[in-house]
């Protein structure tokens, strides 16, 4: 029997597909990538915004088709559009075999054997629970591995479905990872990303309590273990102390991800952001202090309910200010559920569209000259697999989490490789080996 998995959204995502992929394999499925000669068919979802929903709706409108050809494939829709969406999904895709959450993954079997011995759609989202087994993964590289530390979500960002989607937080036991990590290593993995929607927030609610800084030094101690990322932090409680361990320590990335979603205070209260301005431009001038070489990226969100053109402005001058290496920008949109969605929203989402090709013109800019930078440096890249660029092209990450297009073969995937950069992209960087 062949499984075909597609996952929609964050890396969180990309993780609970591997914990999927596995329970699959253990009831006798081997992954497939033709959908079309698949036994079953899982969507891992997301929902974070209006456009991720739209492509779930479209998707499973076209395995209607593929439905009626083969009755006996099972679909299956997992994650959290499942999450928040469940009675719809069921109503309006009644060919849907299966619908289950992001709390209840580890019942995927159970409700494979339900469906197939009934008629009836099987259907299983619970409003909160957590996985003993979430590191019983079929890891799709051999070399790297996800590790979530916390799950769910405790901030409620007025615009943010997570936490809905997602629950309260819940922190894995530090023993656990440590564990699981020292076992990663034995198997070849180099590089770990430590994940959670917060992962600032990790160890609070533990029985014997730990901080994020603790872990990531006992992380970091573990031999064999030569690059560790995370992902992603909140500006709210972001410590010095973060920043104190990843200056000391070679082997965790020199690259912080740090949503700031706005430059207005105005907005980031409306957001209930739970920083300022003024505080989050301290975070950054210390990290520039400690690690001047540090990379940092960011998300922001343009034509939040309420914000005006000056709002905007801040915003677009703090991302002049800080030059961040990347962001990842978007246009706000309304999430059915939280707080902001009820919002009064008065600005035409033709003026939204403007202020954000604004923003991505100055971003576009201010990544490209970064990138010039690496121009005529060499640098360690990990070899994660074949390019989309060509031909022979493979593709590496730099400890910044830059991807560097160069020539070369299947034999160096996996491997940590010296780079020469010779040509900077906006988005990527060109290199050879030396």
């Amino acid at each position: 029997m062949k499984a075909y998995i597609e996952t929609y959204g964050c890396q969180m995502n990309e993780s609970d597909s591997e914990r999927i992929l596995y329970l699959l394999e253990e009831a006798g499925y081997k992954e497939t990538h033709d959908i079309e000669g698949a036994d079953i068919i899982v969507i891992n979802t997301c929902t974070v915004r209006e456009k991720a929903k739209n492509k779930l709706y479209g998707h499973l409108g076209n395995l209607k088709s593929l439905k009626s050809k083969n009755k006996n494939v099972l679909i299956c829709v997992a994650g959290c559009a499942s999450q928040d969406l469940k009675d719809r999904i069921i109503k309006d895709f009644p060919f849907v075999d299966i619908v289950f959450g992001t709390h209840n993954i580890n019942e995927l079997p159970e409700l494979i054997k339900k469906r197939i011995s009934s008629s009836k759609s099987a259907c299983s989202v619970k409003d909160n629970g957590f996985d003993p087994d979430i590191f019983k993964v079929k890891r799709r590289q051999d070399f790297k591995a996800y590790v979530p530390i916390i799950v769910g979500c405790d901030n409620y960002c007025s615009f943010c479905i997570v936490p809905r989607v997602r629950g309260r937080e819940r922190s894995v036991e530090q023993k656990k990872i440590i564990k699981y990590i020292r076992e990663l290593v034995e198997q070849g993995v180099i590089e770990v990303t430590l994940l959670g929607q917060n992962v600032n927030s990790y160890g609070k609610n533990l029985e014997k309590p730990s901080n994020f800084p603790i872990l990531l030094e006992k992380v970091s101690d573990i031999g064999g273990l030569k690059r560790i990322r995370f992902m992603t932090s909140n500006p709210k409680d972001f410590s010095e102390d973060i920043v104190r361990v990843i200056k000391n320590r070679d082997n965790i990335a020199k690259h912080i991800h740090l949503p700031v979603q706005s430059g207005s205070n105005k907005v980031l209260k409306d957001m209930n952001r739970k920083y300022t301005r003024e505080g989050y431009l301290k975070i950054i001038d210390n990290i520039r202090t400690e690690i001047p070489d540090c990379f940092i990226t960011t998300d922001i969100i343009v034509g939040f309910p309420g914000e005006e053109r000056k709002d905007f402005l801040e915003t677009l001058e703090l991302v002049k200010k800080v030059r961040f290496g990347r962001a990842f920008t978007f246009i706000y949109s309304p999430r059915s559920g939280t707080r902001a969605a009820k919002m009064k929203d008065c600005i035409p989402v033709e003026e939204k569209k403007k202020w954000f090709n604004e923003l991505v013109e100055v971003q576009n800019e201010n990544s490209y000259e970064a990138n010039k930078k690496f121009i005529g440096k060499k640098f360690e890249v990990l070899v994660e697999g074949y390019s989309a660029k060509g031909n022979l092209i493979v593709e590496g990450r730099m400890e910044n989490n830059t991807i560097v297009n160069f020539k070369g073969s299947s034999t160096l995937i996996g491997k940590m490789i010296t780079i020469e950069i010779t040509e900077a992209k906006a988005f990527y960087l060109i290199g050879k080996r030396p």
